[in-house]
């Protein structure tokens, strides 16, 4: 009988090992996001906050009495709060570089007009801009687009346009246009 009672010893055994409980632990961490005010602009020719130059080539009396365009300038605003695009030249007068002395001076304003050309930024093209007409820079800083969206790829164009008329030397004329994209 000894042989017997020893199976049962081992079956018992088996059987409490089936019925054992598996165990369980659990940890909780809070992940917070600390977000700022973000905004970006670049120019999208160049992937950067400076764009190419833009030369607008006057070779004909046509040129000097109409005026000649440039190709579009293609900008993206990237905001995480609807924003206000600004443009102004950086200065009243045109910078010359040319052989005449003393060197002549060219107003910005009357001479170098934008208009909007595309608009994809959810916002108001504001007056006096407009997406079908120039309208003349200044050196002091003007509204170009109003209550613009935010997003990741904002974006707007702008052509500019030159008509200087036939009161100047030939020569260089340049000025720098700047972009200020306001969180609102």
């Amino acid at each position: 009988m000894k042989k017997i009672i020893i199976i049962a010893a081992s079956f018992l055994g088996f059987v409490s090992i089936a019925n054992a409980q598996s165990a369980s632990s659990t940890a909780t961490q809070q992940v917070s996001l600390s977000l700022t005010n973000a905004i970006s602009m670049t120019f999208t020719g160049s992937g950067t906050s400076t764009g190419g130059a833009v030369t607008i080539p006057f070779a004909t009396v046509s040129d000097y009495a109409n005026g000649v365009a440039s190709t579009a300038q293609a900008l993206s605003v990237q905001s995480n709060k609807n924003f206000t695009i600004t443009v102004n030249a950086n200065a009243a007068n045109f910078t010359y570089t040319g052989s005449t002395t003393p060197s002549p001076t060219m107003p910005i304003s009357g001479v170098l007009g934008i208009k909007v050309s595309a608009n994809t930024t959810g916002g108001t093209i504001a007056s006096p801009f407009s997406a079908s007409t120039y309208a003349t820079l200044t050196n002091a800083a003007q509204n170009l687009i109003t209550n613009a969206t935010y997003g990741g790829a904002q974006n707007f164009s702008v052509i500019y346009n030159a008509t200087p008329g036939f009161a100047y030397p030939a020569g260089t004329y340049a000025t720098s246009v700047v972009y200020t994209a306001t969180q609102l």
